[in-house]
Formats: structure tokens, sequence, C-alpha cells
């Protein structure tokens, strides 16, 4: 069978020369005799290859040694509670509830401390990233923020600023987008969209937020005690690093993250010029805010919905229904996504626009 168009959000698709090197080396990793899943975490041809990850992301988003580079368990999922107890020393923080996942952060750092929502868009079903001007803390122990809302199709066109360190989920869009890491004090990211395969998250944290971890922080939580034993305090998720850092050598060769970025805006721009002209699909996310990963959009016809995302799977356009909770269709275009792929989903529409 031929391989078809994932626009699935996550485990999303990744690049086929990657996928192709990967193939090549299961029986063998280079002249170790095994392959990488069979490796001691604690070898030396294992070191090499972490080493060379971290190095590869520091390359991309130019992360200097004042950050430690982390590669966890869990997911971003798992960071909802790491964050507040690695940075909770006040006992209070600020969110900016822009989505699912954020709403998910901040309900979760509500066990551990003081959580001020200082702006929110849920009444809105997450349209627009909302306004926090004028209503941060600049004494919080943190400002927390989402910087792409995958389900919702939304992202942050500027950051906000406060004393505070900025906090960001960056799950949904790491590697995909230019940031200044310096801005941050904390990035972390699930794997699954942009990075590499499922069950690993990265985490980037800058040294002097660091050994203020609370006592009841687990260790396997506590950042400070994972930057010290080289994120393999237990053992870590070798294949899955592994196989991010040749997505990462793959990405290098894209021209980096300033290279893919112009092409997924190129890939956003076909589909929203199309949403913007069409007599029968609507973009769902305000034009302001309009995410270039994750573009939603309706037919205002749930049974037409159906019917279009099964019409566009017949055409190997795969993984197009909006999350449960919004319905609709939803295509994430991660840095994987050719823009063939997305070509070939705006004829999809065109067609069925015609049929329909």
């Amino acid at each position: 069978m031929e391989r078809v168009y994932n626009f699935s959000p996550g485990p999303s698709m990744l690049p086929l020369p990657v996928l192709e090197k990967v193939k090549e080396a299961l029986p063998v990793y280079g002249d170790t005799g095994m392959n990488v899943m069979e490796m001691s975490h604690r070898s030396p041809m294992y070191q090499a290859i972490i080493d060379d990850t971290e190095a590869r992301l520091r390359a991309l988003m130019h992360i200097p040694d004042t950050y430690s580079v982390l590669f966890l368990h869990g997911g971003a999922t798992m960071q909802f509670a790491s964050v507040p107890l690695n940075l909770g020393v006040k006992g209070e923080a600020d969110y900016i509830d822009s989505g699912n996942f954020a709403h998910g952060a901040a309900g979760e750092a509500a066990k551990y401390l003081k959580v001020n929502v200082v702006a929110s868009s849920r009444d809105d079903n997450y349209v627009y990233i909302p306004d926090w001007d004028g209503k941060l803390n600049d004494d919080a122990d943190y400002l927390h923020i989402t910087t792409n809302n995958t389900i919702y199709g939304t992202h942050y066109t500027k950051l906000p600023e406060s004393k505070a360190p900025l906090v960001a989920d960056m799950s949904s869009n790491i590697l995909g987008e230019v940031y200044d890491i310096n801005k941050f004090g904390v990035v972390y990211a699930g794997a699954q969209k942009n990075i590499g395969p499922a069950g690993l998250c990265v985490l980037i944290v800058r040294k002097d937020l660091l050994g203020h971890a609370a006592a009841n922080c687990p260790k396997v939580l506590n950042w400070t005690t994972q930057t010290e034993n080289g994120s393999m305090l237990n053992t870590p998720n070798t294949f899955a690093i592994y196989v991010a850092g040749l997505c990462m050598e793959w990405l290098q060769a894209q021209g980096g993250v300033e290279g893919i970025e112009k092409v997924n805006k190129e890939k956003a721009a076909l589909l929203y010029d199309f949403l913007d002209n069409s007599r029968l699909f609507n973009a769902t996310a305000q034009r302001e805010f309009r995410s270039i990963m994750n573009v939603t959009f309706v037919t205002g016809d749930k049974e037409k919905d159906a019917a279009f995302v099964k019409f566009a799977a017949s055409k190997g356009l795969v993984n197009l229904k909006g999350h449960r909770s919004v319905g609709g269709m939803r295509a994430s275009i991660y840095n994987a996504m050719p823009i063939e792929g997305v070509r070939l989903l705006v004829n999809a529409m065109k067609e069925f626009e015609v049929q329909g």
C-alpha cells in the first residue's frame, strides 16, 4: 500500500527520509552490532546519540549554554505538574487560557499553587488568543502560555512581556516557527508533532531557575536532578530520542527552523486562501490568530463535514476529522507534511464543493 498524506494532529507523520534511515538501521545501528532499542542508555554508543540530538536541537533553536536541555518521559502533560513543582517558590503563577491544553495546564497547576487565569477565550470557544494587557502579575513565580492551540487552530502572534519568567508549552509549533529562546524561562514540548515519535518530552530550562523544586517534588519530575543526571536519572525513551535526532538532522537540511517556517507559512496560506474564498468551507479561527500548524474549518453542516472527511480519505488524505470537542475538520500541516499534500487537499475541497 502507498503512503497516505497524514493530517493527524499527533502522533503525526514523520519525514520519509527519516523513516528510511530508521528502517535501514533497524537490525544493526552502525558498527554497534545491535539496534538502538537494545543499547544500554549508560553505554558510550548511546551517549553519542543523545549528545548528538541535544547538539542539533541547540543549533536549530540557538540555545545558549545558560539553558539546560532535557529529554523526559510523559509528553507535555507530565510537565503540567512539573512546572509548578519546580518553579512555585512564592506559590502563585499567572496562566493565559487559550485552549484545551492551556486550560488543563492551569487546572493541574492549581493542585500545587495559586493560579491566576489572567486572560481566557474559553467562553468564545477559543477562536482567538485572549488579551492580557494590564492583567499580568510581575511578582508571580512564572507566566504560562501555550504558543499554539492544536484543537482550535490559533497561535500567539506576539509574546506577553512580564518580569515573571515566561513558561511555554510549545508542543504543536516547536521547530516549526522561529522563536528567540532567550525570551523564555522554560519551554517544553511533546515530541509527537514536529520533533519525533510520541512518548518523549523535550524541556529547555534557564539554569538560574533550577534548584528551587518543592520538597515533595518527585525526583523524576525534578529538573535539577534530571540535569545533574543528563536526562538519565532513569532509562529515557532511547529510541524516540534517536529518531528525534534524525528528524532534527533532516530539518537542518531544510534550512533549519528559519527555512521550514517559510514553507509552513506557504502551506498555511494555500489553505487559508482557499477557505476565505470558498462557498462551502469556512475557517473557524479568527484571522489575526490563525495557526500555521493546525488549520480548522467547517462546512456548517455536520453531515457534510463527515462526508468530506470520508471523501478526502478515499483520496489518501487522512485524519482530517476535527477534535471531538469542536467537530468539523482540522488539517495539521507540521514540518513533515509536504506542500504537495496541501495542494491535494485544496483540490479535494474544490472537487467536493462542486459536487455538493
